[in-house]
């Protein structure tokens, strides 16, 4: 094996070690075999292309247009031409994949199950890096720089994952760089000849070339290894870093006194909302019929810096027997405990326990710890959700309304905290709330006013498809459209809330789900939801719904009728196949006492059907098939002017004129390149001119012998220019091991072409055509397969095009620079001294 393959071997081996630093992350890993099979596809490509060899653009060009085919045969096949060629529909489906997959990428925790979108980013992402590491260490020779990408994905890989065994994969990337730089060490010092040698051998005789260096180099690569795992174990450990796990600071090593760390779980909420399938998520048993005020919550959002609402950091403790009171609720308001036993999707992993507030015990299995400011369970030393199955006990808390507006003010302490409203928040949002709850005479008229706001009388629309948004006007933003789901309402209300003095916050988790068959209850992506929480005291922290269309208007905000009694009106379906819709989510005429406790039907999007399909448009017919013709030419590119130039070369030969006098010819560089390609001859000045048959003769002549030196080329014996045609002859005879009647016809074109260079009176030959044909007969019959292939489809002497090419531009550069200089140049200078 050459040194060249031997390194592309290795900057292949060194990619696929440090991708397996990935395989924590998605379950399952089946996606590394496919990355295996194009990382080898992309590598010998790139070794066929530089033992041609091509210039080194030209080599990544061939690379990238293989990785784009395979991804598209892969990933793309049904918007694909031919199924391998990119269109525009295949480019948007890639896009499609890419942003499902960034979607799930933030939706799950490690490890993610292997939707199209996260293979896609998986295998396109492990190719990328292998075509950049073996840009860098084989074509352009830079091993050492090589190792960025190299870092870039291990430090994706270990930024994600929050396993034990980091170290491992740590162990198999840096192996695999430092066995690249081996390799390419290795490859340098075989340039240099027997110069290095280690102690002799057994048996005696010399080691064999750079064997001491190489082992010297293991030696080092084993040492730093050695350092770099021993010295950070010495180390203070400094955790919650840019490159800490997604554990959101509930990683391994949590006891006693620990805190969790604020982290935001609303990063997919939208994204669960706007899914094409509803997966489900949970389901549950539980031993009350009355299920419509029994959401599954998961974390408060509490910390509330004007842009955005997160959970703060709090310390945790272990999980007890059984919770605490909730902080408030006074033994007067009506309760009734009930029984839950919930059971997690294998694919659903989060950190965060769902659980029906305010739940008073939890029976689970695993590493589990308690948030008690929150109610909350998070996982420590990486637990989660994924296939648990746990028992709940909760409350189901029924304050009146006169509960809620004769409640005294709170604690100043809790006060304090759940009312702070930051500086940078916008004015228009506390004198929004000023304005809709003008009138009230206390709190709970306030927090009723703000529900029905947003609710039924404020003009608002759900709707999944507008951001989320950032920045201190993103409140007022909203205030200002009117459109947006569940977190615009939450926010928006909470904080409107705490401007006017009652402590708020936000509860992200599920709605109650759809009723099953089995009588148990379905819980899907679909019934995400985020809801505002706000304290009263006496009852504890109370749920609002100010999302229109969604989820249950709590029974003590709903206004009595004439008669005292709620009108009995259908109430929303809650079944997980309604999508969430992005048009109004009440009717006008719906009236607003019927919106205000959900009689009105959901309205869901509707999907116009299509007046007829005539098929795709011309001009996009056109586009695939021009860009199918260029990715199928580019690569045979080669091979088509070379199948030409032979053509060129040999049909104009066989009409020269024969037998005439010639002109003693000037030759230019390369041998007379012009000539070669059937292009008239210049004559030398102050000789006398020849015909124009007569220069025609001697440019085919020349043609034919460079026809033949290309020939031998394609098939391995390489030009070369300093030796006269009869010393190339001999070469050709030799290198080739051609027969002697071959031989023969090799010295008859040689002996013609110095006859129309050196002869007084030269004079042209024929049969030269079929000299040609004979030599290319015999080294087709004696080459190897390969050889042959190579001579077909990637001849060698096509590098004359690109030298052509190149001389061509140098003239044209020069033409206008001398057009520009006389253009240019002053009056003065033109009229002379």
């Amino acid at each position: 094996m050459s040194g060249r393959a031997r390194l592309a071997l290795c900057a292949a081996t060194a990619t696929l070690m440090t991708s397996c630093a990935l395989l924590p992350l998605v379950s399952p890993a089946t996606w590394l075999f496919q990355a295996v099979l194009l990382v080898a596809v992309v590598t010998g490509v790139g070794a066929a292309t530089r033992r041609v060899p091509l210039a080194r653009p030209l080599t990544l060009a061939c690379q990238v247009v293989v990785a784009l085919l395979l991804l598209t045969l892969i990933f793309a096949r049904q918007q694909a031409l031919a199924g391998f060629v990119p269109g525009p529909d295949a480019f948007h489906h890639f896009g499609e994949l890419l942003q499902s997959g960034r979607d799930d990428v933030g939706r799950y925790t490690s490890p993610a199950p292997l939707t199209p979108g996260i293979r896609l980013m998986m295998v396109g992402g492990v190719l990328l890096i292998g075509l950049l590491v073996d840009a860098l260490a084989v074509t352009f020779r830079a091993a050492a720089p090589a190792g960025l990408p190299l870092l870039a994905l291990y430090a994706v890989a270990t930024a994600l994952s929050h396993g034990g065994a980091d170290w491992v994969w740590f162990l198999v990337a840096a192996g695999g760089y430092l066995m690249l730089l081996l390799a390419e060490g290795r490859d340098r010092l075989s340039q240099w000849g027997r110069v290095f040698t280690g102690a002799p051998r057994a048996g005696g005789g010399d080691s064999g070339g750079a064997v001491a260096p190489v082992r010297t180099g293991r030696r080092i690569g084993a040492l730093a290894l050695g350092i770099a795992l021993v010295v950070p174990l010495a180390l203070p450990s400094l955790r919650g870093g840019l490159l800490d796990g997604t554990g959101a600071g509930v990683g391994a090593g949590l006891g006693d006194g620990n805190t969790i760390s604020a982290v935001n779980p609303l990063v997919s909420l939208r994204d669960s909302l706007n899914v094409d399938q509803d997966r489900q998520v949970m389901a549950y048993r539980t031993n009350t019929d009355d299920t419509q005020d029994m959401y599954l919550r998961i974390v408060a959002l509490d910390d509330f810096d004007g842009t955005t609402w997160k959970p703060a950091q709090r310390h945790i403790t272990s999980v007890p027997d059984s919770l605490p009171t909730p902080t408030g609720l006074a033994g007067s308001v009506r309760r009734t405990e009930i029984e839950t036993r919930i059971s997690a999707a294998d694919w659903y992993a989060q950190d965060w326990l769902p659980m029906p507030y305010p739940a008073t015990s939890v029976r689970i299995k695993g590493s589990w710890r308690y948030e008690p400011v929150g109610r909350t369970l998070v996982g420590d030393h990486g637990q989660n959700t994924r296939g648990v199955q746990y028992d709940v006990k909760s409350l189901i808390v029924q304050p009146t309304a006169e509960q809620l507006a004769d409640a005294p003010e709170p604690p100043a302490s809790l006060k304090r905290e759940f009312t702070k409203v930051p500086s940078s928040l916008p004015a228009v949002v506390a004198q929004t709330a000023r304005r809709v709850t003008a009138g009230s005479s206390n709190h709970y008229e306030e927090a009723v006013k703000l529900q029905d706001y947003f609710a039924v009388d404020g003009g608002f629309t759900y709707n999944t498809q507008v951001q989320v948004g950032t920045g201190p006007n993103a409140i007022a933003r909203f205030l200002k459209d009117k459109q947006g789901f569940c977190v615009h309402f939450s926010f928006a209300m909470a904080a409107m809330a705490r401007t006017l003095g009652i402590p708020a916050r936000v509860a992200v988790g599920f709605t109650p789900g759809s009723p099953q068959g089995d009588g148990s209850m379905s819980v899907g992506l679909r019934d995400a939801h985020a809801w505002p929480e706000l304290y009263f005291e006496g009852v504890g922290w109370t749920r609002f719904e100010p999302t229109p269309n969604r989820g249950s208007t709590p029974s003590y905000t709903q206004a009595n009728t004439p008669n005292g009694e709620i009108p009995v009106v259908p109430r929303p379906s809650l079944s997980s196949s309604t999508a969430p819709s992005t048009a109004p989510s009440t009717s006008e005429s719906c009236s607003a006492a019927l919106r205000k406790i959900e009689g009105c039907p959901s309205q869901s999007a509707q999907v116009a059907a299509g007046s007829g399909d005539d098929g795709p448009p011309w001009y996009r017919l056109l586009f695939w098939a021009l860009l199918g013709l260029v990715l199928v030419a580019v690569p045979l590119t080669p091979m088509l002017w070379r199948l030409r130039s032979r053509s060129v070369r040999l049909a104009s030969a066989q009409h020269a004129p024969s037998a005439l006098p010639l002109a003693r010819v000037r030759r230019g560089d390369r041998g007379g390149e012009r000539y070669a390609d059937g292009m008239g001859m210049a004559v030398l000045p102050g000789e006398p001119a020849s015909s124009r048959a007569t220069e025609v003769a001697v440019g085919h002549t020349l043609a034919v012998w460079r026809e033949l030196t290309d020939t031998a080329w394609d098939y391995g014996i390489a030009p070369d220019d300093a030796l006269t045609p009869r010393k190339a002859a001999e070469r050709i005879v030799r290198l080739g091991r051609l027969d002697p009647e071959t031989a023969g016809a090799v010295h008859r074109v040689a002996g013609a072409v110095e006859q129309v260079l050196y002869a007084p009176v030269p004079r042209s030959e024929t049969g030269l055509v079929d000299d040609v044909r004979k030599l290319r007969a015999s080294l087709r019959s004696t080459a190897g397969r390969c050889t042959r292939l190579r001579a077909i489809v990637a001849p060698p002497s096509a590098m004359r095009a690109v030298w052509a090419a190149a001389d061509r531009w140098a003239d044209l550069r020069t033409r206008w620079a001398t057009r520009w200089t006389a253009l240019t140049r002053r009056p003065s200078d033109q009229r002379g001294g």
